[in-house]
């Protein structure tokens, strides 16, 4: 019960975070440039629940930006499921804790998905490559996606922690203590 409350609560947060992309962060670009608030929830979902919930997260969540927003269908999903995935290999592997941890991620992950998205629509619309037109949106969304984690970190934190207890639980093995 309580991980389909979560599931709930994170589908209202990507309500929530779509409302702010189509409305408010319209009203403050740098350059014409929006954060992408998407990358850091799925991250946040993959790194606190696991990258099963990560993929399947990112996948929807994809597949209803694409349906809402984009072209073609699928490409965001497959890039948020990516990201979904790398969320949850990189929750074994980095500590959760740090803000650095969270702020690199946060950049690899941002510029992972860009830069997928910028290659498979150029691919499938034969439009004419700008390296460095992107590099400069790239760099600008990168930082906004910085400054806005490093602002929501608290809340990312404890959210986070209140999903890792209910999505893993807790896994210590008493036996050996």
């Amino acid at each position: 019960m309580r991980k389909i409350a979560s599931v709930v609560i994170i589908f209202l947060a990507f309500i929530l975070i779509y409302l702010l992309q189509a409305n408010f962060f319209n009203w403050f670009t740098i350059a014409g440039v929006k954060p992408n608030l998407f990358v850091i929830l799925i991250v946040f979902v993959g790194l606190f629940a696991g990258k099963y919930m990560g993929v399947s997260i990112g996948v929807v969540a994809g597949l209803l930006l694409d349906f809402f927003i984009s072209k073609k269908i699928g490409i965001s999903a497959i890039m948020f499921g990516i990201i979904g995935l790398l969320g949850g290999i990189l929750d074994n592997n980095f500590s959760k804790d740090s803000k650095l941890t969270i702020i690199i991620i946060i950049f690899g992950t941002t510029a992972l998905y860009e830069i997928g998205n910028y290659v498979i629509n150029a691919f499938i619309y034969n439009y004419e490559v700008e390296i460095v037109n992107f590099a400069i949106q790239l760099g600008i969304e990168i930082i906004y996606n910085i400054i806005l984690t490093i602002i929501l970190y608290p809340l990312i934190q404890r959210a986070g922690n209140l999903l890792e207890n209910i999505f893993k639980g807790n896994r210590i093995l008493t036996r050996y203590f």
